[in-house]
């Protein structure tokens, strides 16, 4: 039975920590009705109607190589795909199911091309697997609060043996760790009520999966939802422990630590618009200097952000998705050394933006909004800066003293020139090189 190591603990997060940033995918039959990826459990849609879609899933335009190309422009390290949802449907050839991507019209193990096209882009690979299945006929129907077939009076749980949809979970979760190479991340999603924990043979499972692929990251959704973030902020994790905690549409107000003020590893997963899965009416999309934004805010406090796409039926990345993460890899060219292997600077925040900070000590920071004067950075004396520079361009910032600072001797000042506005407007990124 797998125990808990600290020791190798730090070791195989390591390359997490120093990444960052990472791309979720979520893509399946649900791309097809465009409604999102809850769309059979909100409207719920029983299996006749809803495989319907499977039955139209042509994924004519599936090019994993392309969504690896765009995750690598815009500066991400790893990715995570849905391997299988909550409505069952595997885009991977399991053997333990007819309902898969390979029976589908489109006819293609869509996790195998996934993962040899991000591999040869020198990327991560993760894989998401839902422990809910609206589809298996062992799964609770009438007595799962979420299930679509939820309260129907014309249904019963009498004869759906758990045990038995549990055997084919794990088997399945099996065949992902023993056919498919080396995986970086296990992404499970998700527990609630009584669903959680030893409910999915949560430790026999994991110990499962640690031996079949030595090193794997796995989230902590086998405890809880993404508002838990499980045992290791207790500082004793459970055997079925995630190595990393996922707050989900939100970024934690401040880093998370643990009972003895460690700090646990964390990811914030966030959508683009309002939708994980494909959803045609949804327009809502956060600016990408936003979400530049929203990283630098998840590293200066410890963690990770993992953006999502959501591409179509067809297998496209929406346009505008596009657009936004080729603005953010344009940023990330110039300033992912402000992002990469970088943390918390221990430092309180500036009002004009974030500081992050590399474990030698270089300090970056991050102007959102200039500062009618220099520039202050608070935490730091003169005395202990060695230099300054543009991290775009360069070029050196010159320390500024004079008369409007000297009732401030104890803050050090960078003047950023005569210019009000900002070279950069989304985030302005100044590397400072501080005395050991």
């Amino acid at each position: 039975m797998y125990e808990f190591n600290r020791e190798e603990y730090e070791k195989r997060v390591k390359w997490f920590t120093e990444a960052r940033f990472g791309m979720f995918i979520h893509w399946g039959v649900y791309s097809i009705p465009a409604r999102g990826e809850w769309v059979k459990s909100r409207e719920k849609i029983p299996d006749e109607i809803y495989d319907g879609y499977f039955r139209e899933f042509e994924a004519k335009d599936y090019d994993p190589r392309k969504w690896a190309r765009l995750a690598k422009e815009a500066g991400m390290k790893y990715a995570v795909l849905t391997a299988k949802h909550h409505d069952g449907f595997c885009l991977f050839d399991s053997a333990l199911t007819d309902y898969k991507s390979t029976n589908a019209p489109c006819g293609r193990d869509l996790v195998r091309e996934y993962l040899d096209a991000f591999r040869a882009e020198g990327l991560r690979v993760g894989l998401y697997y839902s422990l809910l299945d609206w589809h298996h006929p062992d799964y609770p129907h009438v007595s799962d609060k979420v299930h679509p077939m939820r309260g129907n009076p014309d249904m019963t749980d009498e004869g759906r043996d758990f045990d038995r949809y549990l055997d084919y979970m794990h088997g399945q979760v099996r065949e992902l760790c023993t056919n498919y190479g080396k995986l970086d991340i296990l992404w499970f999603d998700y527990s609630y009520g009584e669903m959680r924990g030893e409910k999915w043979r949560a430790s026999e499972l994991v110990t499962m999966v640690r031996e079949l692929q030595p090193g794997i990251l796995i989230d902590n959704r086998l405890e809880g939802s993404g508002s838990e973030q499980g045992s290791l902020m207790t500082g004793e994790p459970l055997p079925y422990h995630g190595d990393f905690a996922c707050p989900e549409q939100i970024i934690p107000p401040r880093g998370l630590v643990d009972k003895k003020g460690r700090p646990v590893v964390w990811e914030s997963c966030v959508t683009m618009n309002n939708n994980w899965g494909f959803c045609l009416s949804d327009r809502k999309f956060k600016p990408a200097g936003m979400l530049i934004k929203k990283l630098v805010e998840c590293v200066s406090k410890g963690g990770n952000l993992l953006l999502n796409v959501g591409p179509d039926a067809r297998g496209n990345i929406p346009e505008e998705e596009e657009r936004i993460l080729r603005r953010i890899g344009e940023w990330m060219k110039k300033n992912g050394e402000s992002v990469y292997r970088c943390g918390a600077s221990g430092l309180s925040r500036p009002d004009w933006g974030r500081y992050t900070r590399k474990d030698d000590g270089t300090l970056y920071c991050h102007v959102f909004e200039n500062t009618v004067g220099p520039l202050p950075l608070i935490g730091v004396g003169q005395e202990d800066v060695i230099s300054a520079r543009d991290l775009a361009t360069g070029a050196e910032l010159k320390p500024k003293g004079g008369w409007m600072c000297s009732d401030y001797p104890d803050v050090a000042f960078i003047t950023l020139g005569d210019d009000p506005v900002l070279p950069d407007p989304d985030d302005t990124v100044i590397r400072v090189t501080l005395k050991n």
